[in-house]
């Protein structure tokens, strides 16, 4: 059956690799991108099957009268695949606080934007489904992407509590994590701050390197994951959470072994401030 599909930042990485193989199965696409160029790029892949939108998802007074538009051609939504965002680099002491606003503003209220434009119609009909596209950044962190870590940590949260809400009402809500994949998120996409403090050098230059070393060589395949979500969709109970890559599976998953250990560690002090 075909389904109308809404994807955010169409124009490479996950959400092309998504609405690519969206297409592919027969669905309609309504993809949201960031320049006329690439809206009719977009649409040309499929015609009459790709509609584009062109939406700066951080300009959130944009998000629903760019929605309707959209909507109002492609038809009503069935699935959301909150997509848009892009990651920042910088050591928390150097990095603006503008930057970290921009970073929320994208990745966190774009994505609630674009979820509460959405929602009324999948309530009424009761159905639909929900994907958040977080990263193992919401769950583990490493020293220079203090305000990306955050705002994942954000939507991974967002995400699970929404699920609570619409679960009643037929609707499906899974916020997946995916690993390193070779997508542009380490590359053009990202946004770095200055350095501009030697005391941090020994600890983040080579942070900074290794990442810009191994950007292109991830061990994630795109078309891959786009697979695993797409089939994600047919799952008639899919998870609160869904980790995508065997290097976060195995980050995510020391993550919560070290935490058990430090809860074991400390429930003595967590237990003596009870009355």
């Amino acid at each position: 059956m075909q389904t109308t599909i809404l994807i955010t930042g169409v124009s490479s990485g996950f959400g092309r690799a998504i609405a690519q193989a969206a297409l592919a199965d027969g669905h309609r696409v309504a993809g949201t991108v960031r320049t006329a160029e690439a809206a009719a790029e977009f649409e040309a892949l499929a015609p009459g099957q790709a509609y584009a939108e062109i939406l700066d998802i951080g300009d959130l007074a944009a998000v629903a009268p760019a929605l309707a538009a959209l909507t109002e051609r492609a038809g009503p939504v069935d699935v959301l695949i909150n997509n848009a965002g892009y990651g920042h680099e910088g050591v928390l002491e150097e990095s603006p606080l503008a930057e970290l606003r921009r970073q929320f503003d994208v990745n966190v209220f774009g994505a609630v934007a674009v979820t509460q434009a959405v929602l009324p119609g999948m309530r009424a009909r009761r159905a639909g489904r929900i994907v958040n596209i977080t990263s193992m950044g919401g769950f583990v962190t490493m020293p220079g992407i203090a305000y990306y870590c955050g705002s994942k940590f954000a939507l991974e949260g967002i995400s699970e509590v929404l699920g609570k809400e619409v679960r009643e009402f037929g609707i499906h809500v899974t916020a997946v994590a995916p690993g390193s994949f070779r997508t542009d998120w380490a590359g053009r996409s990202m946004r770095r701050s200055e350095r501009s403090i030697a005391d941090y050098d020994a600890l983040f230059d080579p942070v900074r390197a290794a990442r810009v070393a191994k950007s292109g060589q991830q061990t994630g395949d795109p078309a891959k994951a786009a697979r695993a979500i797409l089939d994600l969709l047919k799952h008639p109970a899919p998870p609160a959470h869904l980790v995508l890559g065997s290097d976060a599976l195995a980050l995510v998953r020391g993550k919560l072994a070290d935490l058990g250990a430090q809860l074991d560690a400390w429930q003595a002090v967590s237990r003596s401030t009870d009355f």
